[in-house]
């Protein structure tokens, strides 16, 4: 089981790679929201999202000249094979077939290895279980998610005012993260995650208290994951407040509420998190944190 050690470890691996991102407040998105909303500039990291954080801390406990590879539609491939680069291991990553075209480049670009495979990303993976190399897991990663609590960490400690998190959840790892830090550091604010409704398998997961598999309809690429992860959940099982569903629709009004208000870019599962306080604010405190996870957009996400 993780622990705060693990997350305080993970600060120091990182801080030699990654700076603090910013955070604060924007007067019409308050407005908009009808209480303090606190953003997490994760869309500043150099890859364009926070699982950057997971995969640096993960590649500094493998042993040198490890192979990696894993699947994903866009975030966590691009972190692993920027985190590859920085450590000088060779990376594979599969990506579905119909998988965007500048997030394919972005990962070629950054000296991973692309194999175009499968459907969806079930097919993806286990395309990728067949592959020679240290197989890497978007969810059941202990080192992704103490990597990635690093950021609510940097949240807290810089507004401990905050008295709710909400946290978009694809795999689950930062949901699960959140949980961690809040646990430690401020047991009295609540986590709640969201996820689309058109792919609720971590959503479903959680409710049914074991790792189940669902279609995955959403057009939101950071939370289109058709299973739940069993490290994650179980950290969710143990601490998180709630767990909201929303519509496409809903997340992709977020985003234009955060181009609009707060000046910016965000992908769906990046303005998920605004997305749940603005549709479920009975859920909410007075004072929330939400992290702006990724700004990596497809130019259908920036069309609509």
């Amino acid at each position: 089981m993780l622990t705060m050690r693990d997350v305080l470890q993970a600060r120091r691996t990182i801080a030699g790679h990654l700076p603090p991102t910013p955070s604060w407040s924007y007067p019409l998105l308050d407005e908009a929201a009808g209480r303090r909303v606190v953003l997490k500039h994760e869309n500043a990291q150099p890859t364009g999202a926070f699982k950057v954080r997971g995969a640096l801390n993960l590649l500094a406990g493998t042993e040198a000249g490890d192979a990696l590879v894993t699947y994903s539609t866009g975030n966590h491939a691009r972190a692993i094979a920027y985190a590859a680069r920085e450590y000088g291991r060779p990376a594979t990553i599969v990506m579905p077939e119909h998988a965007d075209e500048v997030k394919v480049r972005a990962v070629e670009a950054l000296g991973a290895t692309v194999v175009r495979h499968g459907a969806d990303m079930g097919e993806a993976e286990r395309f990728a279980q067949t592959l020679p190399g240290r197989l890497v897991s978007p969810g059941d990663e202990p080192a992704l998610i103490a990597g990635v609590a690093t950021l609510y960490l940097e949240l807290l400690e810089r507004h401990p005012e905050l008295d709710t998190l909400v946290v978009p959840v694809g795999s689950g790892t930062g949901a699960a993260g959140a949980c961690l830090v809040a646990a430690a550091v401020a047991p009295g604010c609540r986590v709640i995650a969201v996820q689309s409704q058109a792919a609720p398998a971590a959503h479903d997961s959680w409710r049914a208290g074991s790792c189940v598999y669902r279609q995955n309809r959403t057009n939101v690429d950071g939370l289109a994951t058709g299973r739940g992860f069993a490290g994650p959940q179980e950290i969710l099982r143990a601490h998180l407040s709630d767990f909201v569903l929303l519509g496409d629709d809903a997340i992709g009004d977020a985003r234009r509420l955060l181009a609009r208000r707060a000046g910016t870019q965000a992908e769906g599962a990046g303005a998920a998190a605004l997305a749940a306080v603005l549709a479920r604010p009975e859920l909410m405190g007075s004072a929330v944190g939400v992290v702006v996870t990724g700004a990596n957009a497809t130019e259908l996400e920036l069309a609509r």
